[in-house]
C-alpha cells in the first residue's frame, strides 16, 4: 500500500527534510518535507535521487569473509561476531588496544552508529580514530580553539553582506535553504554578496564582488583584505576593546602588509580587493562561510584564520546577521588547545582528537613498535575518498585485521578480512549532529521508512554483538538499570554507573537497558537520553525557551517529532556564553599564523614545467553528490565525470568537447573526458568527485584520488591539498 513517509536527504549537511512515498521497497516519489524544522519544504535536486542508493543493486545482505585466495564467502553472523571478536582481542592483548583504529561513524546523516562504535573502541583500550573532518574541518577546528574556543555559525538569512571562501553554497549548500537565501541575496539592493574562488560558480553568477583568484592563492587575497580594513582604520576598535586580546599585535601585524603587490600575487586588481573589504567593514553586519575550496589547498589553516580576522576586526559577532557561537547536542568535533595529542608513529599533532586523513599510511606501513595492527572501518570508503588511493589500499593489506561495515561493497571493502552489511540510512532509527545553527538550533530523529533489507543490521546492534561476545559487559553490571521501574529511578541508576567502569561504555548501557524500552523499536535512539540531559544542564536558558523544561522533556520531544524539534533557542547575547576561553574573550594573535603570513611575501608555486597544471581534484557539481550513490544511473547530466577545462588551454592542447585527455600527476595518470567550460581560468582544470566507482563490475568516470599524493597537505592540519594537485594534461591520441 502508498504511504509517505517523513525523512531526510543524507547527501550533504544540511540533511533537508523530505517525504518519501513508497511502493514495495521503491521510493515512488520524493519531495520536501514542509513540516521540517529547519528546510520548511525546502530541497535540491539531488534528494530526489535517493532510490539509486535505497535500492542500489550492490547492497550487502550476509555478513562476508575473506578466503585465502582473496574471494569473499558468505557466513553467517553468529561466525562473523565471534571470530572478529576473538580477532580483535588477540591483536589487543599482542599490541595493546591503542593499535586498533577507527575510521568513519558518520557519513551526512548516519551518526548514530558512530556513538556506540566510541563504546566499543573505548572498551578495548583503543582511542585513535578518523574520519571525513580531519580532511576538511581540522585546521578551522584548530583555530577556532585558538580564538575562542567554540564553533561559530553564520547567519546569511539576515546579513547585509555575505562571504563564501572557497564555496559554492548553490551546489554544496552548508546552510538551510541555500538556494533560497542566496536568491534573496541577490534580489536585495541594499545587501552584497562576495565570493572569493577561482572558478565563475553558480554563486559567483550572484554575487555583486567575484574575487576571482588565482588558484592556491586565497590567503594573499584574504590578508590583502584585512591589511585593507587595517590600514584605511575601517577597525571596530570598540569592540576589539571590550571582546578581545592581543589585537594590537594582529592590527600591527596587518599595517605592514603590501596590498599591491599581495593582490598582483593573487591575480585580483587592487581595486577590487579594497572594494570588497570596505563593503564588508561598512555593513551593519557580515557572514562569512568557508569550505573545501581552501581547507584542502596551500595555506588551508592560515586561510581559516585571515577569514575569521575578517569578521573579528569588524565586531561582526554576538548579533543577527553575523557569527556566533552556538550551542551543541553533542559536539561534532572540538580541539582542547591544551591538550597535545599525537599519532604514535609520525607524532603527527591530532586536532580535536582525529588522526589527520594524509598520515594514516604512514602510522600502518612502517615496522614501527606502535603501529596501527587492525581497523574497523564504518560508513566510509577511505581507498577512495582519501588521498593516494594505491597508498591507501597498500596500507589496508598491511593491516592484521580490517573490518568494514557498510551498506554495499565498496573499494575500500575489498580489501577488508570481514565484510558486515548495515542497514540503509532508510531502514532503521537515525539522526545527524550536524545541529550547527543559531539563534534557533535544530535536531531531528527520523524513523525508519522500510524495515531492514534481510540479512543486514544497523550498527548500534552489530557494536553490541561484538561488546558482549568480548564480554566487556555483565548482565551483573547492568542489572541495576533494569530493575529501575521509572525513568527517575533509571536517571540515578545511570549516574552511579557512570561513575565507575561503566562510564566509557556508556552508550552501549543505554542501548541494553533503556533502549528496549523506547517506542517505535527505537532502540538506538537511546544513546540521545543521555545528550538531552547534558544538554539541558548545559544551556538549560535556551533549552526552556525552545519549549523544553528539562532533560526528559527534551528527550521525549526528540522521541515524538516526525520532523524534527528546535533544540535551543538564544539570545545574540548568549554567543558570548558559549565563548569557552578562561576570559571569556576572543584571543585574536596566533602567534605560529602571523609567521605564516610573514612567509607570504616570499612567492611559492607548487606547479612546474612537468606539472603545469592546477587539477582541483573533486569538485561539487550538479550530478554529483557523496559516494553512497554509487549507481551512475542517478545522474542526467555530465555522466562521465569530465574534465573541466578553459577554451585557451583546450585549443593549445587540441581538446575538443567530449574528447578524451590524459590527466597525469607525480603519483599517476588517468583517462577523462573533456568538457570545454569558460568558467575555468586558463592552467586551472578540475574533475568532479563522486566518480570512479566500481557499481556492477563497471567503472564510470574518473577517482580523483588515484592522482592525489599524501604528502601534500597542510604542514599544520595535515589537511590534503585535493583542490590543488600540479598536474599535465594531454590530448589521448590514438
Amino acid at each position: 500500500m502508498d504511504q509517505w513517509h517523513k525523512s531526510v536527504c543524507i547527501l550533504c549537511a544540511c540533511n533537508c527534510g523530505i517525504e518519501v512515498l513508497t511502493e514495495d521497497r521503491l521510493f515512488k516519489r520524493i519531495r520536501g518535507d514542509k513540516d521540517h524544522v529547519a528546510s520548511a519544504g525546502y530541497t535540491c535536486n539531488k534528494a530526489l535521487r535517493l532510490d539509486h542508493y535505497q535500492n542500489a543493486s550492490d547492497r550487502l545482505t550476509s555478513p562476508l569473509r575473506r578466503k585465502d585466495n582473496g574471494e569473499f564467502e558468505e557466513i553467517s553472523w553468529d561466525t562473523a561476531i565471534a571470530e572478529i571478536a576473538e580477532r580483535l582481542k588477540a591483536v589487543r592483548d599482542a599490541y595493546g588496544g591503542e593499535s586498533i583504529f577507527f575510521y568513519g561513524g558518520g557519513g551526512q546523516g548516519n551518526h548514530l552508529g558512530g556513538a556506540y562504535s566510541a563504546a566499543l573502541m573505548r572498551g578495548l583500550g583503543a582511542w585513535h580514530r578518523s574520519n571525513a573532518l580531519a580532511q576538511e574541518k581540522t585546521g578551522e577546528f584548530w583555530v577556532d580553539a585558538q580564538l575562542h574556543r567554540g564553533h561559530t555559525a553564520p547567519d546569511f538569512e539576515h546579513a547585509e553582506v555575505s562571504v563564501f571562501v572557497g564555496k559554492n553554497p548553490w551546489q554544496s549548500h552548508g546552510f538551510p535553504r541555500a538556494r533560497v537565501v542566496l536568491k534573496e541575496i541577490a534580489r536585495d539592493p541594499a545587501r552584497s554578496l562576495i565570493v572569493i574562488d577561482p572558478v565563475r560558480t553558480e554563486t559567483a553568477d550572484l554575487a555583486d564582488i567575484h574575487l576571482q583568484v588565482k588558484p592556491g592563492t586565497d590567503a594573499w587575497c584574504l590578508a590583502a583584505m584585512v591589511a585593507v580594513i587595517v590600514q584605511e582604520d575601517l577597525v571596530d576598535h570598540a569592540f576589539l576593546a571590550e571582546h578581545t586580546t592581543d589585537s594590537a599585535q594582529v592590527l600591527e601585524h596587518m599595517a605592514h602588509i603590501k596590498v599591491a603587490e599581495y593582490a598582483q600575487r593573487c591575480g585580483v586588481s587592487e581595486e577590487l580587493i579594497t572594494k570588497a573589504a570596505r563593503r564588508i567593514a561598512t555593513a551593519s553586519s557580515m557572514s562569512i562561510l568557508e569550505d573545501l575550496g581552501v581547507q584542502q589547498a596551500p595555506h588551508s589553516t592560515l586561510s581559516s584564520y585571515l577569514e575569521k580576522l575578517l569578521w573579528a576586526l569588524t565586531g561582526n559577532f554576538a548579533k543577527q546577521g553575523a557569527v556566533n557561537t552556538h550551542s551543541w547536542l553533542v559536539p561534532v568535533a572540538k580541539h582542547d588547545p591544551r591538550r597535545d595529542r599525537r599519532t604514535p608513529v609520525t607524532n603527527t599533532p591530532m586536532f580535536a582528537n582525529l588522526v589527520p586523513c594524509n598520515v594514516i599510511p604512514d602510522e600502518i606501513l612502517t615496522d614501527h613498535p606502535k603501529r596501527f595492527r587492525a581497523m574497523i572501518v564504518e560508513s566510509a570508503n577511505p581507498v577512495h575518498s582519501l588521498a593516494d588511493s594505491p597508498r591507501m589500499r597498500e596500507a589496508l593489506d598491511a593491516l592484521d585485521l580490517v573490518v568494514v561495515i557498510d551498506v554495499a561493497m565498496t573499494e575500500t571493502a575489498r580489501h577488508a578480512h570481514y565484510v558486515l552489511p548495515a542497514a540503509s540510512q532508510f531502514e532503521k532509527w537515525e539522526a545527524t549532529f550536524f545541529n550547527l545553527e543559531f539563534p534557533r538550533n535544530t535536531f531531528h530523529l527520523r524513523a525508519p521508512v522500510l524495515d531492514p533489507l534481510p540479512g543486514t543490521l544497523n550498527e548500534a546492534e552489530i557494536y553490541a554483538r561484538l561488546i558482549r561476545a568480548l564480554g566487556l559487559v555483565t548482565a551483573e553490571d547492568l542489572a541495576p538499570l533494569h530493575e529501575a521501574e521509572t525513568r527517575e529511578a533509571f536517571a540515578q541508576a545511570m549516574l552511579r554507573a557512570l561513575s565507575g567502569k561503566l562510564a566509557p561504555l556508556a552508550p552501549f548501557v543505554l542501548y541494553e537497558t533503556l533502549g528496549p524500552k523506547l517506542p517505535n523499536g527505537a532502540r538506538n535512539a537511546a544513546v540521545l537520553w543521555l545528550a538531552a540531559q547534558k544538554c539541558a544542564m548545559t544551556y538549560p536558558d535556551a533549552v526552556k525557551r525552545a519549549g523544553h523544561a528539562d532533560g526528559e522533556a527534551l528527550f521525549e520531544a526528540i522521541l515524538n517529532s516526525r520532523s524534527g524539534i528546535t533544540l535551543t533557542l538564544d539570545e545574540y547575547a548568549d554567543a558570548w556564553r558559549y565563548v569557552g576561553t578562561d576570559d571569556g574573550r576572543i584571543h585574536l594573535a596566533i602567534p605560529s599564523l602571523l609567521d605564516e603570513i610573514r612567509k607570504l611575501d616570499t612567492t611559492q608555486v607548487w606547479t612546474s614545467d612537468e606539472f603545469p597544471f592546477v587539477l582541483s581534484a573533486g569538485e561539487r557539481r550538479s550530478f554529483t553528490a557523496n559516494t553512497i550513490l554509487r549507481d551512475p544511473a542517478w545522474r542526467r547530466r555530465d555522466t562521465r565525470g569530465a574534465l573541466r577545462i578553459s577554451p585557451q588551454d583546450a585549443e593549445a592542447l587540441g581538446l575538443q568537447d567530449d574528447g578524451t585527455a590524459i590527466v597525469t600527476t607525480t603519483r599517476g595518470s588517468v583517462e577523462a573526458a573533456v568538457e570545454i567550460n569558460d568558467r575555468m581560468q586558463p592552467g586551472h582544470v578540475s574533475l568532479p568527485n563522486g566518480l570512479g566507482l566500481n557499481y556492477d563490475n563497471k567503472l564510470t568516470g574518473t577517482a580523483p584520488n588515484e592522482l592525489t599524493d599524501s604528502s601534500w597537505r597542510d604542514p599544520i592540519a595535515g589537511t590534503p591539498w585535493h583542490k590543488h594537485v600540479p598536474a599535465k594534461i594531454e590530448r589521448l591520441t590514438a
